[in-house]
């Protein structure tokens, strides 16, 4: 029985083990869903160590601007914010169930709006050195 790894070359043990584990497998936590296929989950680290709190700023002030209301202790919640307004499904917890569409949707807004900023930013630095 397969459940769904074997066609991207996983050998049928392999298959079962991740179907059976939730854990991590090198440096991706792997999660098994009820429909029986591993959800591998990024883990994303920042550049420069330390810099959490720094984005995390920017992004509550960026999506303040944006029209937001934003909890200076919790940044992040933004999203759910970001979700609602485009009719996207996302809760707090396991959000499996999720298209890659719509978290695309939700990530893209605020991900979008931070790179904009950040351009913006640094133009404005070289253009103070001219």
């Amino acid at each position: 029985m397969s459940f769904g790894w074997r066609s991207r070359g996983v050998s049928e043990r392999e298959d079962r083990i991740i179907h059976a584990y939730s854990g991590t497998i090198g440096s991706k936590r792997v999660q098994s869903s009820e429909a029986g296929e591993a959800i591998m989950a990024r883990r994303r680290k920042l550049a420069v160590p330390g810099a959490e709190q720094g984005v995390s700023r920017l992004k509550a002030e960026v999506m303040r601007r944006e029209g937001y209301p934003v909890n200076p202790e919790r940044p992040d919640d933004v999203k759910y914010e970001v979700a609602e307004e485009m009719g996207v499904p996302l809760k707090p917890g396991y959000n499996g169930k999720l298209s890659t569409e719509d978290a695309g949707k939700v990530g893209g807004k605020i991900g979008g709006s931070m790179v904009r900023e950040m351009i913006r930013i640094a133009q404005e630095k070289l253009s103070k050195r001219t």
